[in-house]
């Protein structure tokens, strides 16, 4: 499977628009969880891994060549970031997790 990019056909998509590659990208099992978990700060290969709990070393190798195919994720000094574009897409995703949090406060505690 090849790295969606805006230009090009997606899956449930042969437009090409940005957003429809974008949205491509992020549905893709555990790239929002890895673009949230570097939001947090640079991780090593291991140190992401055990962030992202239950997640294999082939499929975060993979999502992590696609996110830097994506110009979002960059190796530096400390491990993977983001990029400057992965950093700005974070600060997008913010007002979500708000949302999230106050959806969670409004529903009811769940049994054990």
């Amino acid at each position: 499977m090849t790295t969606p990019l805006p230009g090009q056909p997606v899956r449930g998509s042969t437009s090409g628009r940005p957003i429809m590659a974008l949205l491509d990208l992020l549905g893709r099992r555990w790239s929002l969880r890895i673009l949230w978990e570097l939001h947090q700060g640079p991780a090593t290969f291991r140190d992401l891994q055990a962030r992202c709990e239950g997640l294999s070393p082939s499929v975060l190798n993979t999502r992590l060549g696609e996110l830097r195919r994506a110009l979002l994720v960059e190796i530096g000094e400390s491990g993977y970031c983001l990029t400057a574009d992965g950093e700005e897409l974070a600060r997008r995703c913010l007002p979500l997790a708000e949302w999230a949090e106050h959806w969670a406060s409004r529903l009811p505690a769940p049994e054990k």
